[in-house]
C-alpha cells in the first residue's frame, strides 16, 4: 500500500512541472537568487550640510585709531545779530516782569556776544547793569563771574590796572563765601592778564580768559542756541 502511494505522488510531481527535467533553467535561478541577495540596496542621496554661518569662522576685526583734527567755524554775522536780538528781547521782557535774576543773566550773555565781536564799549555797559542787579540779589556766584568777565573787557581795552582791581574784589568774594573753585579760576585769570600786561599782546588779539575756564551761564541760556560748534 505505501508503495502505491509513493508511485502516486511521483506521478504528480512529475506532471507539475513539464520542465523538471531541465538544468539549464535551474542553475539559471539560483544564479538570479544568489545575485538577488548579494545586491546593494540603493540608499536615498545624502543631504547637503547646512552652511555654517557662526561668528566664530569670521576673521578677527582689526580697527583703525582714526586721526580727526577738530574744524573750528566762526560764526557769521547773521549769526550775531539773531542772538543779539532775541537776547535783548528777552531782557527787555524779563525786565518788564520783575524777572530780575533772569535779566542778570540775559545781560551777561548779551555782554559775552558784544565781547566776541569786540564791541568792547557795549559789552562794558550790559555787564556793569548785570552786575548791579546780581548785588542786589545776592547772587555772590553771578557777581563773581561779572567780575572776572569785566577784567577781560577791561583789559581788552588795556586798562589792566582796572582789571586786576575787579579781580581783587572777585577773589575777596570768593574768599570770604568759600568758593574754592572760584578762587582757583580767579587766580589763574589774575596770572593770564599779568602776563598780558608785561607781554603786551597785538591789537588784533583780544585778551581772553585763560583755557579750561568755564563760564557761569544762566539755566536759561539762549546764548548756546546760536553758539557755532
Amino acid at each position: 500500500m505505501r508503495f502505491i502511494l509513493l508511485i502516486i505522488l511521483l506521478t504528480i510531481s512529475f506532471s507539475a512541472s513539464a520542465q523538471w527535467w531541465r538544468l539549464d533553467l535551474k542553475i539559471k535561478n539560483l544564479k538570479f537568487k544568489k545575485q538577488s541577495t548579494l545586491r546593494v540596496v540603493e540608499r536615498p542621496p545624502m543631504l547637503i550640510p547646512a552652511p555654517n554661518h557662526s561668528i566664530a569662522r569670521l576673521p578677527k576685526a582689526v580697527f583703525m585709531s582714526p586721526n580727526i583734527s577738530l574744524l573750528h567755524l566762526t560764526r557769521s554775522e547773521i549769526s550775531y545779530q539773531l542772538a543779539e536780538a532775541t537776547m535783548i528781547k528777552t531782557v527787555q521782557h524779563n525786565m518788564r516782569y520783575g524777572i530780575y535774576n533772569d535779566a542778570s543773566y540775559n545781560f551777561s550773555e548779551l555782554a559775552r556776544l558784544y565781547l566776541q565781536q569786540n564791541r568792547l564799549s557795549e559789552a562794558k555797559w550790559y555787564l556793569l547793569q548785570s552786575n548791579s542787579i546780581s548785588r542786589q540779589q545776592g547772587d555772590n556766584k553771578h557777581t563773581i563771574s561779572n567780575l572776572i568777565d569785566l577784567a577781560v573787557v577791561k583789559a581788552n581795552a588795556g586798562d589792566f590796572g582796572l582789571a586786576l582791581q575787579d579781580l581783587e574784589e572777585a577773589h575777596s568774594i570768593a574768599r570770604y563765601k568759600g568758593f574754592k573753585d572760584d578762587l582757583k579760576e580767579i587766580d589763574q585769570t589774575i596770572l593770564f592778564i599779568k602776563q598780558q600786561r608785561d607781554s603786551p599782546v597785538p591789537h588784533n588779539s583780544p585778551v581772553q580768559k585763560p583755557a579750561g575756564n568755564s563760564v557761569k551761564q544762566s539755566n536759561l541760556s539762549i546764548f548756546k542756541r546760536f553758539s557755532v560748534i
